[in-house]
């Protein structure tokens, strides 16, 4: 007949002393309490190891820590463990690996393995783009909590913070991110769920905005209002502004031109494919390199810029690493001073040259789609861009150059070419 232990009560575990000896008193069931020579109070459970029938036993902490209410409660879910034929030390050790492994796989430690991966096909500006935004919106809310913890609600906290601020567009940016990071974290099996996805249906819509850019008819007052400011530009400046005027490509891609690019014998300037925005697509890429087709006086900017940072990589080197290019905060800059903050923007004068070129020159839209190399929409539209519009197109680039010389010399005088539209 097995031993009848009395059970344990508060003021019995109060005032155990310690002895010569260690000692032990017990509740039953396998929980006892062992008191050292020290005074230390020991939760104990005694078990039979599920399998092989060894005895084994588990210990769930110090008393008063641990109260005799509390050791009860452990005792009983170890019991139930072990009629399920697990072993409840062995649970324990897994339980404790698991949350240093949760511990280990934060948020932002996911996060920064993430954006090394995505260096390969972003490239380090977007890269760099991705790192400041989740580095000031989302660690400093959710970085050190493990991503198994991490569930909508608190991802709506952070996105929506965001938000508050007015800045919608970036919202959806960081919403983005976030989503990536968690189904990277799904694929390399540290994570189960995509908070994320949830989420889209209660976060704000971004309004669909165009880059701000001024009309035809505004031309002739932003030219005076650059003639105000050119004076003072650093020449190199100056030539970006106005190099930005006369071809219309994107400001990447002028930014980031370099020397070996430029052809003076045969006043070539052809941006490789791979600089360009279609060209630089993870997935099926856009092949067809850039023919720019500099005007008269463009070629003379790039002369004079020559003499400047010609011995550099780039034509815009940046003024503390020449290994880098300068970015698009001259234009802007210079923008600003004019007084256009808001009405205009580099990438304006892409849809500035639009305009001039179809309302004053009277170009068709498809060669002027060419120069500003977006994609055709015709069935065989790729293959027909390769030979197609090239003399055209460098006509239409010095009368476009001109017709600028007109507007700040105030003599408008370019007709209307009927031959040109159809």
């Amino acid at each position: 007949m097995p031993k009848i232990v009395k059970p344990l009560t508060d003021v019995q575990v109060k005032n155990a002393k310690p002895k010569k000896n260690h000692y032990t008193l017990s509740d039953g069931k396998g929980l006892f309490l062992k008191i050292t020579e020290q005074g230390t109070k020991l939760w104990r459970f005694k078990f039979t190891q599920p399998g092989n029938g060894k005895p084994n036993s588990l210990s769930f902490g110090t008393y008063p820590e641990v109260s005799l209410l509390e050791a009860r409660e452990k005792r009983e879910e170890a019991r139930k463990l072990l009629a399920k034929g697990i072993d409840p030390a062995q649970a324990k050790h897994n339980a404790k690996l698991n949350a240093a492994i949760a511990a280990a796989n934060t948020f932002e430690s996911l996060a920064r393995e993430w954006l090394v991966f995505k260096v390969g096909s972003w490239g380090a500006s977007s890269e760099s783009y991705a790192r400041k935004r989740l580095e000031k919106d989302v660690f400093p809310k959710i970085g050190n909590i493990p991503i198994t913890d991490i569930r909508a609600p608190i991802l709506l906290e952070v996105i929506r913070k965001v938000e508050n601020r007015g800045a919608l567009d970036m919202a959806r940016r960081v919403g983005q991110y976030c989503g990536q990071i968690f189904r990277y974290a799904i694929a390399t099996g540290r994570a189960e769920i995509d908070p994320y996805t949830p989420l889209r249906g209660a976060l704000k819509t971004p309004p669909k905005n165009h880059h701000a850019a001024i009309t035809v008819s505004e031309f002739p007052e932003f030219m005076k209002a650059f003639k105000k400011i050119e004076g003072r530009m650093f020449p190199r400046n100056r030539i970006l502004f106005r190099l930005m005027m006369l071809t219309f490509v994107r400001t990447s891609e002028l930014t980031g031109t370099e020397w070996s690019e430029i052809d003076f014998e045969n006043e070539t300037w052809i941006i490789p494919w791979h600089r360009m925005k279609m060209g630089k697509k993870t997935l099926n890429p856009r092949k067809v390199d850039h023919h720019t087709f500099l005007p008269r006086q463009g070629w003379e900017l790039l002369r004079e810029l020559h003499e400047y940072t010609g011995g550099n990589r780039f034509l815009f080197p940046h003024i503390r690493d020449h290994e880098k290019h300068v970015t698009d905060f001259v234009i802007t800059a210079a923008i600003r001073r004019m007084g256009y903050t808001g009405k205009m923007t580099g990438h304006g004068f892409r849809s500035l040259a639009m305009g001039i070129i179809k309302e004053k020159l009277g170009y068709r839209h498809e060669v002027i789609d060419r120069q500003l190399s977006h994609m055709s929409s015709d069935t065989y539209g790729e293959a027909y861009d390769r030979a197609m519009f090239l003399d055209e197109r460098k006509e239409m680039m010095q009368r476009f150059a001109d017709y600028i010389d007109s507007v700040e010399n105030a003599q408008v005088k370019v007709a209307r070419s009927s031959s040109k539209a159809k």
